[in-house]
């Protein structure tokens, strides 16, 4: 299924999508050095990035933004085929730290919530055999089930909630505001009485 098959669900615009073209002067930056090296991969499937054990790098300045804006030394990487082209080598280690790694080095990236946003939602049949799919801010779509289970927690001073999708790994997509509402509208109770969703026939419960 791709991301643009998916109808009638709600679409979020992240700064993703524009501004700055970012660091191009560039074969001499580590950036660049590591765009030309994901180039050269396999752009049909998704890198082993968790085989991997190259040499730790260090921190060359990439971070992404609780919007899901990715930024290299302060400045935002504007070209979305680029922050795509990242996200499919990133990963989260125990410790929860995030990195980009590549066969031969691993460079760490500072997050500030959840790596991707979860901006698209569908959703199909009903009850227990309800299913969502949610497509990310980098056009990953993730069926919601016992593999990449949903998990709502507490939001900091507010007391209300944030839920996460499991993507892959250990990394998660942050649902939107907007998805959250639609979340809240099709919560239901199970039988030992927590509210909740169901999808993938499983129940994500929300307390």
């Amino acid at each position: 299924m791709s991301p643009h098959d998916m109808q009638g669900s709600r679409r979020e615009t992240s700064q993703v999508d524009a501004g700055s073209e970012g660091p191009r002067s560039a074969e001499a930056t580590p950036l660049a050095g590591l765009e030309a090296m994901l180039r050269a991969q396999d752009k049909d499937r998704l890198p082993p990035v968790d085989s991997w054990n190259p040499p730790y790098c260090g921190d060359i300045g990439m971070a992404i933004a609780a919007d899901g804006t990715w930024f290299y030394q302060g400045s935002p990487i504007g070209r979305k085929p680029l922050v795509r082209l990242f996200s499919r080598v990133l990963r989260r280690d125990l410790d929860g730290r995030h990195f980009l790694v590549t066969p031969v080095e691993k460079v760490y990236v500072t997050v500030a919530d959840a790596p991707f946003l979860a901006v698209e939602m569908e959703v199909s049949g009903e009850g227990s055999a309800q299913e969502l799919i949610f497509r990310t801010n980098v056009d990953d779509v993730v069926r919601c089930g016992p593999e990449n289970p949903m998990r709502f927690a507490p939001e900091a001073g507010t007391g209300g909630l944030k839920p996460y999708v499991l993507v892959r790994g250990r990394l998660e997509a942050l649902v939107t505001r907007a998805l959250y509402y639609d979340l809240v509208e099709m919560a239901v109770e199970d039988d030992a009485g927590r509210l909740g969703v169901w999808s993938g026939g499983a129940f994500f419960a929300m307390t």
